[in-house]
This record gives structure tokens, sequence and C-alpha cells, in this order.
């Protein structure tokens, strides 16, 4: 099935390039998040370096999602919004258990979920739902 072309004649809104900015801003931290556990579990002395190994390389892998999002947003592509969507509803749990920490894991809670919570919205908007060439289809019948 080739890939979906966007609407014809329209612009891309300014909501999908914020949206697709900040999967690329999860899939950033997530691969440097990554990256980091992989080496201090090479490097350094962890309690644990096969778990600190496959972490980092866990970390990596999920960090893909969002940034194949990011480009499917961007060139938007319908199928984009799925993979986006699943990134920022697995988002809120982590910033759940960030907000419950101590010292400087609160903020970066905070900042994860106001990400998350953003992107979302604008996801779910009708207007990204459009600009993504998604058709919605009736429950109801017109009358």
């Amino acid at each position: 099935m080739p890939p979906s072309p966007p609407p014809a004649g329209s612009e891309k809104p300014a909501r999908i390039a914020l949206v697709a900015a900040l999967c690329a801003i999860e899939a950033a931290a997530l691969v440097i998040g990554g990256i980091y556990m992989l080496v201090m579990g090479l490097l350094g002395r962890p309690d644990s370096p096969q778990q600190a190994e496959t972490g980092g390389l866990t970390l990596i892998a999920l960090g893909l999602i969002p940034l194949f999002a990011t480009r499917g947003l961007l060139l938007r592509r319908s199928w984009s919004r799925g993979p986006a969507l699943i990134t920022q509803l697995m988002a809120l749990p982590v910033a759940w258990t960030l907000l419950r920490a101590q010292g400087a894991l609160i903020p970066a809670g905070i900042g994860l979920a106001v990400v998350a919570g953003t992107a979302l919205v604008l996801l779910l908007a009708p207007a990204t739902t459009r600009a993504l060439g998604i058709r919605v289809q009736r429950t109801t019948p017109d009358a």
C-alpha cells in the first residue's frame, strides 16, 4: 500500500510541526538516556552492568518510536498519529513516577507531563486529524 499523501491544497498546520517537535524531543531524551546508561554500564561501576546495558539498549530502541512518528508527522502521513499517541500514553505513567520521586526528578516529571499532555491534546484535535488526512467515521446516522 503506497503512503497516504497529504490532503491536496492545504498547508502544514503549525500544530503538526509543534507535535513533531515534541516527539523529537522525547526521542532525543530516550536515545541520550539510553546511550548514557549503556556507556555507564560498560565503563562505569553500576550495581548490575548487564541490567544497565540492557536498559540502555531498551531506551535507545524505544527512542526510535517517537523518531519515526516525528518523520511521519512532518511528512503528514496518517499512520504517524498512532506511534505518536502510544509514545505519549507511555510517557504519562513515567511522568507520574517521576513526580512521586524526590529531588531533581520532580521537575523532570513536570516537564514530561507537560510535553506528553500537550502532545496528546494536539494529536487528538480534530484539526490535526483532518490535516493528517484521517477520515472520521460517523457512529450515528445522519438525520
